[in-house]
């Protein structure tokens, strides 16, 4: 697994907070999608400039390379019960009788047909239990538990289902985060349009904005358009709850940069083309496969890279990117790329301007 090496720092979570009203948090996705707000930033002057989103073209030049990630957001929460538990002294399966609802959200796919999950209640969720969802078209046996408290489980769908992901679109809702209270009508505007490979427990939002056309229009101007992948898991938005920010140890995450997009990548930069990543999870890709030399190389496999101030930058040469939370780790990683005091300053002028924040929210070009 790749992680990097972390850079020494004096600085605490509580110097990433802001404060934030309720009424900034984005409930909806705006319509149509390219038509949100725009922030854009100089990172060296902190000079900021307010757009929408569909003028992200003015500021891409020919030669220069957009990165996005074509995960896709599987329907990752799932409700169930325990129907029984498998006594192994007994060698036998013996029934709970419990209807209490117990809830999986799964984070990442491990060996088989294992995942990694979020259990509520978690004692709902021991070792050997069977959570049966569906009235038992979909099971889950909980096989283990990680050092962080996810559980290990192995899911089995039954025989009406040609693979796990129908059971998944049959028995599952999207992960919406947990700030978002309003119901979403149509479950594909949480997907980009360039989604692809399923796999993801939260979208990579600042992809979000961008619409067929707008892409299009990209490619015609010169700029190329690269596909890579992170499957968002815990390590994107799981919370960091000690004070000093390097005690932070990220959740691993798949990733894959493949021969050809590293081959386009590294020739347009060598030509004198920017880099330009589409979200905090292409960007952790690309510097979690950079080496010190600003090239990039085909990987696949995980990623447990943290990134924030003090981390040198080696292959992200600008940042497209939603409006992150007080106190995560998507903070820190921007605060790292512009500066902690210009981020800071920015958001608050996001606040004071009444821009959107979060998953549904607007975005920042950082230049």
């Amino acid at each position: 697994m790749i992680k990097n090496e972390l850079p020494e720092t004096k600085l605490t979570l509580s110097d990433f907070y802001y404060d934030l009203p309720q009424e900034r948090i984005a409930q909806t996705p705006i319509e149509p999608r390219d038509s949100s707000k725009l922030m854009v930033i100089d990172r060296e002057s902190g000079e900021i400039s307010h757009k929408h989103f569909y003028d992200i073209i003015d500021y891409l030049n020919p030669g220069d390379t957009l990165v996005i990630n074509e995960t896709r957001v599987i329907p990752a929460r799932i409700i169930g019960h325990r129907s029984y538990r498998f006594d192994k002294d007994a060698e036998a399966a013996v029934p709970t009788g419990s209807t209490s609802p117990v809830e999986l959200l799964l984070l990442r796919q491990l060996e088989n047909d294992c995942w990694e999950a979020l259990a509520g209640p978690g004692k709902r969720a021991k070792i050997g239990d069977v959570i049966e969802f569906g009235g038992g078209k979909l099971s889950a046996h909980v096989e283990g538990i990680s050092d962080g408290g996810c559980r290990i489980v192995r899911l089995v769908p039954d025989s009406s289902y040609q693979s796990l992901y129908d059971a998944l679109d049959d028995l599952g809702s999207m992960p919406l985060p947990p700030y978002i209270t309003e119901k979403l009508d149509n479950p594909e505007r949480y997907q980009t349009v360039y989604s692809k490979t399923a796999g993801s427990a939260a979208a990579p939002t600042a992809g979000l904005h961008f619409t067929e056309e707008l892409l299009k229009k990209i490619e015609e101007i010169g700029c190329a358009v690269v596909r890579v992948l992170l499957h968002v898991g815990l390590g994107t938005f799981r919370p960091v709850k000690e004070e000093h920010i390097a005690d932070h140890v990220m959740h691993a995450e798949y990733i894959s940069m493949t021969d050809d997009a590293a081959k386009i990548i590294n020739e347009r930069r060598a030509a004198g083309g920017r880099t330009i990543a589409v979200g905090t999870t292409s960007c952790r890709v690309l510097e979690s496969v950079a080496g010190d030399d600003g090239l990039v190389r085909p990987y696949t496999g995980e990623t447990g890279i943290f990134i924030y101030p003090g981390y040198r930058f080696k292959a992200t040469d600008s940042l497209i990117t939603n409006f992150h939370l007080p106190e995560s780790t998507l903070l820190m990683l921007v605060s790292a790329f512009a500066d902690r005091d210009k981020m800071l300053a920015a958001y608050k002028t996001a606040v004071d301007m009444e821009y959107r924040f979060f998953s549904f929210g607007d975005a920042m070009f950082i230049n």
